[in-house]
């Protein structure tokens, strides 16, 4: 499948995991982009005006056909590349990113490039097809695939033609030569809430970890941050349901020596972990949990032991400001996710305002200075993983607040 985005006032087409690569985050998990450097501040906020994913239930509604009254795009050609003919939630989280895609479009004016949608049915083959189809169609850059294998299929074609992929898979073993990746990965959320309860003078962390894809990364990152900080780990265990009494338990028999509890996973399970601790008589008001952004969830928020817990998550104002706005266009809710392809289309408008299609290219998005885009600043590495700004949050009171907010640049920025 191919669509061309229209401006603002052009009819419009119908708008139609890789624990899952791309939605890992939260299924598992501003204004328009601003760059920083050598392109003026004001030059960016022109180029890229604008406002500031839980997956949709139902279908995404289409927009409301209007009359034709802008010219077509012009400019360089952007590929986009997501599962719209996939099965299941794959296919509602692909017509969420495109409608946020298209809504950054609308939101910048007259589009300064071309925006050519290719589905590739969240297969390896479709988005290797894909890829192709878009670069003999003269695409400059390709944003997207959603997951991991289609990811690396369309990196094999964009490579060898100079290509680069921003893209929205949580594999960072697809990431690099070329291919970078824009979605919310643990790891930097781990460095986070780590390194603010280090600041806090607390260095002995115990930690409670999935045993599955997502425990795995974030183990080595906890790992690594607790060492650079200067802290020590005094336990550290992987849980099933079937062994998390053991796995508890051994935590428990630490817990004098220990200043936090670092358990990364979902609010259920969370909540289940939490109350066997508390079971085994751990003063959770001395000690600290800790978690990642996939503590998120107001359900999680009103369980008593959770008073006091702390975690790393993006600023909800961005997103606050972006899903009003995307249901105002749509008629149902984005998935958390959506923001991904708003950035990335927003980053692509300011670039090519700025520095014409030659800014797209590698060098430019991995300016160290980053970018700020609807979940706080951001920036591409050159190992095509990516660093945000997030902010720290507490649990008191059945609410999350803000008790370390984001920082706006990056060190060495």
């Amino acid at each position: 499948m191919t669509d061309r985005v229209q401006p603002p006032g052009f009819a419009q087409a119908s708008l139609m995991a890789d624990q899952t690569s791309g939605l890992t985050r939260r299924s598992l998990l501003g204004g328009g982009l601003k760059l920083a450097g050598s392109v003026s501040a004001a030059a960016l906020l022109a180029a890229c005006a604008g406002g500031e994913a839980p997956l949709a239930t139902g279908p995404q509604a289409a927009p409301t056909p209007q009359v034709a009254s802008a010219p077509l795009p012009s400019g360089p050609v952007v590929a986009l590349i997501l599962p719209l003919g996939a099965q299941g939630n794959a296919a509602l989280a692909g017509q969420a990113l495109k409608n946020a895609a298209e809504l950054a479009m609308a939101e910048m004016g007259q589009p300064p490039f071309q925006l050519l949608i290719k589905d590739d049915a969240g297969t390896t083959q479709g988005a290797r097809t894909a890829a192709e189809a878009a670069i003999n169609e003269g695409a400059r850059i390709i944003l997207g695939p959603l997951f991991a294998h289609a990811v690396g299929a369309a990196a094999q074609v964009a490579r060898p033609r100079g290509v680069p992929v921003v893209a929205f898979s949580t594999d960072t073993n697809v990431a690099g030569n070329g291919v970078f990746l824009l979605s919310f990965l643990p790891q930097t959320d781990v460095d986070r809430i780590i390194r603010f309860t280090a600041s806090q003078g607390k260095r002995s962390f115990s930690a409670l970890l999935p045993e599955n894809a997502y425990g795995t990364v974030v183990q080595g990152a906890f790992q690594q941050t607790v060492a650079e900080t200067g802290g020590r780990v005094m336990a550290l265990e992987r849980y099933t349901p079937a062994r998390l009494a053991d796995a508890v338990k051994r935590v428990a028999d630490v817990a004098a020596q220990t200043d936090a509890i670092f358990i990364p996973d979902a609010a259920d399970s969370v909540t289940n972990v939490v109350q066997q601790l508390a079971a085994t008589g751990i003063d959770l008001k001395r000690i600290r949990l800790l978690g990642t952004g996939l503590w998120d969830e107001p359900r999680l928020f009103s369980v008593p032991q959770m008073d006091g817990a702390q975690f790393a998550a993006p600023d909800a104002t961005g997103w606050r400001s972006f899903s009003d706005r995307y249901k105002a266009r749509y008629g149902s809710d984005p998935v958390r996710t959506a923001t991904l392809a708003y950035d990335a289309v927003s980053l692509v408008g300011a670039i090519v305002r700025t520095q014409g299609a030659e800014g797209l290219n590698s060098t430019t998005l991995t300016n160290p200075s980053g970018f700020a885009g609807v979940d706080g600043a951001f920036r591409l590495k050159l190992d095509g993983t990516n660093e945000r700004a997030l902010a720290v949050l507490e649990i008191r009171g059945g609410a999350a607040t803000v008790i370390s907010p984001p920082p706006r640049t990056f060190a060495g920025g």
